[in-house]
């Protein structure tokens, strides 16, 4: 899979189990950490796990694995590293407060237009 392949699917399982707010932006020239940041927010621990499990399945079986999870703890923000993209799955209180796409803003959004269902 395509870096942008991945982000895509990461987008869709998350809309897939309802994630609020999903999105993702192409940073691949202003950073070496990854290509992708997808994002989304959920509104209990509970549905934050499910998202990022979510996310972990739909790729697993496209045969990409996580290289590594962090945050599942605390439940506000988990990190999901898959070394292309990276996935960042938040409570609404930790999306606003470290808001990552205004930090990010001069990435490119990605058209998620084909990928989410819409309400």
């Amino acid at each position: 899979m395509t870096p942008k392949e991945m982000a895509l699917a990461a987008a869709k399982a998350l809309d897939e189990k309802k994630g609020i707010g999903v999105s993702a932006i192409k940073v691949t020239d202003l950073t070496s950490l990854a290509d992708y940041f997808v994002f989304a927010t959920g509104n209990s621990n509970t549905q934050i796990n499910a998202l990022c499990g979510s996310v972990e399945k739909a790729l697993d079986e496209q045969g990409v694995h996580v290289l590594r999870r962090e945050g599942y703890r605390d439940g506000t923000w988990v990190l999901l590293d898959y070394g292309d993209i990276v996935v960042h799955v938040f409570n609404a209180e930790a999306r606003e407060f470290y808001s990552l796409e205004r930090l990010w803003s001069d990435g490119v959004p990605v058209d998620l237009s084909g990928v989410l269902t819409e309400d």
